[in-house]
């Protein structure tokens, strides 16, 4: 059996900053801290030197992305709107300690986050971080588009439901207590907002990614 590699986890923002050797002692920081901000490094020295910078340069950062879609296929999809915003969910596990947001596709602003939660999944974030993006459309009258790299979210709620097979428990309270009330609003309001695909192979992580991969 091979040796799962060692992980150094910075905190930015969190009831304590700095590194964490485990991923228990990271979680204890971010845990129920609203805005958390954190990542993992494959060493002591990257996590020291990133705990020094600004976290903006590393979290939602990706290094240049090279499609490996033919110039063909790139054609056909086109560029992305950047007339729109883009969603995302991130999980540490599945279930794990849970967070999502929404960004302006082109300038990577961030226009809304929540959580982290301590017990959600990736589908369950991404399904709010959808029904979030469109309530906070709708708000403010915006004719753009809205991105997700997720089929299910979408699936969720084109049908207005959340078919998550987590069980329901004190720990995921707060999530399925905005569950409910993401689908309420589905099933009370209509919305012009277009839903698009956004595509990965083509155009690299959606511009919400957390970056923590």
């Amino acid at each position: 059996m091979s040796k799962k590699k060692k992980k150094y986890y910075t905190v930015w923002k969190g009831h304590k900053t700095g590194i964490f050797e485990s991923w228990n002692d990271c979680k204890a920081q971010i845990k129920d801290y609203q805005g958390a901000v954190y990542k993992s490094f494959s060493t002591f020295d990257a996590a020291k030197k990133a705990l020094k910078s600004n976290y903006k340069d590393y979290i939602g950062k990706t290094s240049k992305f090279k499609s490996e879609l033919s110039e063909a296929q790139l054609k056909k999809i086109g560029q992305p709107n950047y007339n729109s915003i883009s969603v995302d969910a991130a999980s540490s596990g599945n279930p794990g300690i849970m967070e999502y947001r929404g960004v302006d596709t082109k300038t990577k602003k961030q226009l809304f986050i929540q959580g982290p939660f301590e017990e959600g999944t990736n589908n369950i974030g991404e399904f709010l971080a959808l029904v979030h993006g469109l309530s906070f459309l709708k708000k403010h009258n915006s004719n753009r588009i809205i991105y997700t790299d997720s089929k299910t979210a979408m699936s969720w709620v084109r049908k207005k439901m959340c078919n998550s097979k987590l069980e329901r428990n004190e720990k995921n309270k707060p999530v399925y207590d905005l569950v409910d009330r993401a689908i309420t609003w589905l099933k009370e309001n209509d919305y012009k907002t277009v839903i698009v695909k956004w595509e990965t192979k083509a155009w690299g992580e959606i511009p919400a990614d957390f970056g923590r991969k």
